[in-house]
């Protein structure tokens, strides 16, 4: 497991080597290519007319066969063009290295522009950073997060990296926990919300449960419960991605997030909805490791819970 806690990282070269292992062995470049990193039709053909693979500095035919100690050479980091308008944001890094940036997202922030106008994102602040680091690629999110949720957000810093990471999440091979505080006092201590979600038609931003609605599971953990104030703390995983899902889920089971007013929450003091993405886990494609990152909460109202992890 890595874990690491300030890291700056300058790309120096617009080519990047990696390790041909075992589990690549006799596999042709095409192969490579198309097996280990996903890389769809229109990328594999600039690929191939800009000559952005070399294996041991050499460019050779793409039906060479790869050999166990081979090295490839990936032409990853041309400068790409792109809309995204840089926002200066002091942003909190949780990790990064040549291929992946995690955030931490501050709550009442989109993760994204909704509209060209909207150019206060951490979409927006990513290009920002990356500009500042000398990498003039697209900042791609893997996965999003509601504006009033804040915690641990992921993305690429090349085109390559994020054709490989959407087919993790979507191999559900990306691990996403969750803290949120609750209402009312769960009778279970822990269990599983396994229930699709689809639109609401009376509400145009409203999810809800439904039978024609897309599959969705959440797992829940009981971390502790306060009586007096008829509140939970509960930990959560994500075995799918739907909008809203936390929030559906909680809501459906009759414990709604504090704070959450559009599934039937109660403001406190002036707060929004209480969750937090606390934490992300994957085996890293490129480096060959476990990465396992913690965000820690400081603008969310939760009861402190760094006792339980």
């Amino acid at each position: 497991m890595k874990e690491k806690d300030e890291i700056s990282v300058n790309v120096q070269s617009e080519w990047v080597t990696i390790p041909i292992t075992k589990q690549d062995n006799q596999l042709t470049i095409e192969e490579y290519l198309k097996e280990k990193w996903h890389l769809p039709k229109k990328t594999l053909h600039l690929f191939r007319m800009n000559k952005s693979i070399k294996i041991n500095g050499e460019t050779l035919s793409w039906n060479y066969v790869l050999q166990e100690g081979d090295k490839a050479n990936l032409h990853l980091y041309s400068p790409e063009e792109h809309t995204i308008k840089p926002y200066p944001l002091q942003l909190e890094i949780l990790y990064e290295d040549p291929h992946v940036l995690i955030i931490n997202k501050p709550q009442g922030l989109d993760t994204h522009p909704s509209s060209p106008e909207d150019t206060k994102t951490l979409l927006n602040a990513a290009a920002y950073y990356f500009s500042k680091q000398g990498l003039y690629t697209k900042p791609r999110h893997v996965h999003r997060l509601d504006r009033d949720t804040s915690g641990a957000i992921l993305f690429t810093k090349h085109s390559i990296a994020s054709s490989v990471f959407d087919q993790l999440l979507a191999q559900r091979k990306i691990k996403r926990s969750y803290v949120a505080l609750a209402h009312g006092l769960f009778a279970r201590k822990q269990g599983t919300i396994s229930e699709p979600i689809g639109k609401d038609r009376h509400h145009s931003t409203r999810r809800r449960v439904s039978k024609s609605g897309q599959a969705a599971v959440t797992h829940f953990q009981v971390l502790t419960q306060n009586k007096s104030k008829n509140e939970t703390l509960v930990s959560l995983m994500l075995e799918s991605g739907r909008t809203h899902q936390i929030r559906v889920h909680l809501s459906f089971i009759g414990h709604p997030l504090i704070g959450d007013t559009l599934y039937g929450g109660r403001k406190q003091s002036g707060q929004q909805q209480a969750l937090h993405a606390f934490k992300l886990a994957f085996w890293h494609p490129f480096t060959d490791e476990h990465i396992c990152i913690t965000a820690k909460t400081n603008q969310t109202p939760l009861i402190p819970y760094n006792q339980y992890f």
